[in-house]
Order: C-alpha cells, then structure tokens, then sequence
C-alpha cells in the first residue's frame, strides 16, 4: 500500500492549549507486529491535561503527540498479523500518539469493537471502563449492597464507575460541583458538593463510613478519604489532580502519595489503600493484554446491551484539538470530550 499522510497534534512543550501544533507527516507500512489505523476517536483525559504541564509521571520528552487511547478502523497489518483484521474496528490503550489521523499500534493491543457501539461511544470506554472495571473489580473487590465514594463522579472515569457500580446493586455517593449535581443523580448516584465540607456531607448519608472509596485528587484530601473508610474498607487512589499545578519535579506528588498509601497499609487499622495504574503488569504481555482485553470487551459488552450509556461530553474534530482541551480542563461538562476524525 502506498504512504499515508498522516495528521497529529504535537504538544511542544508546556503550553496552554492553544499552543498546541497541528503538523503532517507520511506514514510508513506497518511493521512486523503491527496494524495501521484510521482514527475514528479519540479522547481527552485528565492525562493530558498533566502532560502539556509537564506533570503526568512518565510522560516523555517534548515534543510528542498526545492522545493516550483510540477507536478506529485497521486499514493494513504488517507481517505476521491476520489481515482478517483489516476493515475491522477496533479500540487500543496508547498512551501517547492518538491524537493522530492515522498511526501503527501493536497488533496485540488491539480489542475488538461490537458492531452496535459507534465509535465515539467506544472511546468513552476505553482507559475509562479499563480503569472503572479494574479499580472496582480487581482493587477494591466491590460487591452488591456496598457503599462506594467516587470523587469526580461527573468526569469520565467516574461517570463510568457510577454506571458500573449502579449496575452490580453498589450504593454510590458521589462529588461534584454543584452545577453537575443533577448529572450524578441521573448516573444514579447521591451528590455532594466538593466545595463544601465533604467529609460532614459523606458522613450525614453513611454514617459507619464507606466499603470503598476512588480518590483522583490526591493532595491533602486523600487522609479525608482514607479516614472515611469503614472497617475492612478500600482506599483506591489514581492520581494527584490537587498537585497538577505545583512546580518542579512530576514524580514527587505520585513518590509522595505511594509513600503515604504504604505506610497506612503498615499500621494496624483494618483498611487498605491501594494506587491504580492502569500499565502495571506490562513488563509481562501476553498477560497484560489479555487481562485488559478481557475487561474492556466486558465493558463493551454492558454498553451495547444499554447497561452503560456513553457519556460524550463533546464530539470536536481532531484539528481543533486546543479547542476540545480547554473545554475537557473547564470542569463545566459531564463525561469525556471525544476528537473525531476525518470520514474516510
């Protein structure tokens, strides 16, 4: 097949979004492993968001292109790749470069996308659902009649973990601004404000404390969120947006929060804390990729039988990307602002 010119947003370095660079380039064949896509969506996540400030833990060198999953269609496999696959649409974790018109993932990585979900309500699913399923299944072993606390319930990974929880019998309450209280009700969960007292408010609807709690924020608020576990409770952290805008070194805030989850685990006060990554395991593959095959495809699956609903916050075309950021960091919306391609 011949070249393809691709399109791909650059983040060039810490910037504001309008900083951001919208450059082509030809694509080569896919090489021996691996499957060239046409993007259909992909999304902006609060990872992002860390990245073009430099923050995101192990983010590489500017310059780069951002994009961190990605729903699309395989247009050609390189060697030792079943070329059935082309024509298919299928999702894909990247991390970096989905922000892409076209680009080449390993074939490995790939999950197949049912044929009744569009592709912008895949991508809703994608590091979202990978994480929400993982977190409440794998990390906090969450089960019926529980009672959960989801900070960011009206975000992307925790509109998805509302859903998710809601629909295995789970008790969800939920933080949000006060303008988003609405949405988080009608995901089926209970609101509270973050901007007020959280701890009183979560407190008031659970006395005996909570079976889990999902905790993006980090920062200081993460001992309230410990200290609002029940006996026998889970503290599941994923992340320190409270620190995004702090100076100097991106790995102190997350070396800083392991630090106070592995002392906590050390004392005896009959609750757990945990720290998600969604990479981890990958240093073995093979294992790696059917665990996270085998949890997006159930993901999937609920979404398609309408037990999930995709939430899509926005759908902006890829080339206005610095639009579609400022509009994911505003906090003004209920789940994931989608990039869509070009048709093909």
């Amino acid at each position: 097949m011949s070249n393809i010119i691709t399109t791909e947003i650059v983040l060039p370095g810490q910037v504001e979004p309008e900083g951001l660079t919208v450059t082509t380039r030809e694509l080569p064949a896919p090489a021996a492993g691996r499957a060239l896509l046409r993007m259909e969506a992909t999304g902006v996540s609060f990872a992002e968001q860390q990245m073009r400030r430099g923050k995101y833990y192990d983010q590489p060198a500017f310059p780069f292109v951002p994009g961190y999953d990605i729903v699309g269609t395989v247009v050609e496999v390189g060697p030792g790749v079943d070329p059935a696959l082309v024509g298919r649409r299928v999702a894909a974790l990247t991390k970096i470069g989905g922000w892409s018109s076209h680009l080449t993932v390993p074939a490995g990585d790939l999950v197949p996308v049912p044929d009744g979900l569009s592709a912008e309500a895949a991508e809703t699913f994608v590091v979202n659902g990978i994480t929400a399923w993982q977190m409440l299944y794998r990390k906090a072993n969450a089960r019926a009649g529980q009672t959960i606390l989801v900070h960011g319930a009206n975000g992307g990974v925790g509109s998805t973990l509302v859903q998710l929880a809601r629909a295995a019998g789970i008790r969800v309450i939920g933080t949000a601004s006060a303008r988003n209280a609405d949405a988080v009700a009608a995901l089926g969960a209970e609101p509270v404000d973050y901007r007020g007292d959280v701890v009183a408010q979560v407190r008031a609807l659970a006395p005996g404390g909570v079976d889990a709690v999902f905790d993006h924020v980090g920062g200081p608020g993460i001992v309230d969120s410990f200290g609002l576990l029940a006996p026998g409770g889970t503290l599941v952290s994923y992340g320190s947006a409270a620190t995004k805008n702090e100076q100097g070194n991106s790995r102190l805030p997350v070396l800083k929060l392991f630090a106070r989850l592995l002392w906590w685990n050390a004392l005896p006060n009959k609750r757990n804390a945990s720290f998600y990554n969604i990479w981890a395991g990958r240093r073995r593959l093979a294992r790696f990729q059917a665990r996270l095959a085998a949890d997006l495809t159930a993901v999937f699956d609920l979404a398609e039988r309408g037990v999930l609903n995709p939430q899509i916050a926005a759908r902006i075309p890829l080339r206005e990307a610095a639009r579609a950021l400022t509009l994911a960091e505003s906090g003004t919306v209920t789940g994931k602002v989608v990039l869509v391609g070009e048709p093909a």
